[in-house]
């Protein structure tokens, strides 16, 4: 676990939440919700993007924990998170970027990319900054899940457990569908 001191407010570190997959599910991390706060709203995220116009790369997120092991095609997604009540989405965005990825957003103007709905109904609000970092030296917060379900042990895994540089066009294959939306505007704002 890291200190949760960069990037967001001080939270309590546990925030009990269902995992939907048949298992007690606990996050863990400084900058995590306390126990009795309520997560609302949309998700809000960062699209970190760099190179050069033609030849853009996008930062994408791989989700940890057992289920999403195997998967790679749709399972990606940019670096996002729930906004908590009365939490202005933008620091959310920037908020869950420093708990995914270790490290804070780059400071610099962020361009809108609007909402998208994911097919469950989660909205999703996006804004993309350029910027470079280090997809190997992440450290994501962790969430305590019961694992194997009904056994009751229970283990620590990574919100996020890989970040990875893609080519525009290979990012649409990997991404979430519904946020493929979210590299379109991004390539028509940069064009």
């Amino acid at each position: 676990m890291r200190s949760g001191a960069e990037g967001g407010a001080a939270l309590s570190d546990r925030r009990r939440t269902s995992s939907g997959k048949g298992g007690s599910r606990r996050r863990t991390g400084a900058t995590s919700v306390s126990d009795g706060a309520k997560a609302r709203g949309p998700s809000a995220g960062i699209l970190l993007y760099r190179g050069d116009a033609g030849r853009h790369e996008v930062l994408l997120v791989h989700p940890g924990g057992p289920w999403w092991r195997r998967q790679e095609a749709g399972a990606w997604s940019i670096p996002k998170g729930e906004c908590m009540a009365d939490e202005e989405p933008y620091l959310a965005a920037r908020r869950e970027f420093v708990e995914e990825l270790g490290v804070a957003a780059p400071d610099c103007d962020a361009l809108p990319l609007g909402e998208v709905r994911q097919r469950a109904g989660k909205r999703v609000l996006a804004w993309a900054l350029p910027g470079d970092l280090d997809a190997s030296a992440i450290r994501s917060n962790t969430f305590n899940l019961e694992w194997p379900p009904h056994s009751g042990k229970f283990r620590d895994f990574p919100e996020v457990d890989r970040a990875e540089w893609f080519p525009v066009e290979t990012a649409r294959q990997r991404i979430n569908p519904a946020q493929v939306e979210l590299l379109d505007r991004l390539e028509a704002a940069l064009a």
